[in-house]
């Protein structure tokens, strides 16, 4: 029983794959911010003891394979984690306030999310190396001028 997890009355090995991308998928997630939304996702999570298997933070989308117990929904997950990390991401960079991110519109506001099963080591390799592909896919469409 070592893949599974339990609570009183619950023995679950519930892990998912989550795609989240900021308003318009506007490229802002560099360097620093980029960080700081790392930072983030892994303090809130590990408030809320949901396992952080895989993070990876692109320029204009987040990908994380979380382990989420069943007393959680993965929409009530999803509402805290957009929601407090586009609170902070407001608190720390003011300028983000204008334009294009009217209100305290951060994140787009939608997500993606797929169960993961038997093919678990697969998604976490493809999660960890999305952005050596995207890196490799920018550089052949600036090298043919698109």
């Amino acid at each position: 029983m070592g893949r599974f997890k339990k609570l009183s009355h619950a023995v679950y090995d519930c892990k998912y794959h989550i795609v989240w991308c900021p308003k318009y998928r506007y490229r802002v997630l560099l360097e620093e911010k980029a960080r700081f939304v790392e930072a983030s996702v892994r303090m809130l999570c590990g408030w809320k003891e949901l396992e952080v298997e895989a993070l990876n933070v692109q320029k204009d989308h987040v990908h994380v394979i979380l382990g989420i117990p069943p007393k959680y929904s993965v929409s009530d997950v999803m509402e805290m984690l957009k929601g407090k990390t586009a609170i902070k991401m407001f608190q720390r960079y003011p300028e983000m306030k204008k334009k294009p991110y009217w209100g305290n519109h951060f994140w787009a506001r939608g997500y993606c999310v797929s169960t993961i099963g038997l093919d678990e080591e697969k998604i976490k390799k493809y999660v960890q190396y999305q952005e050596e592909e995207e890196r490799q896919e920018e550089s052949q469409q600036l090298e043919f001028g698109f």
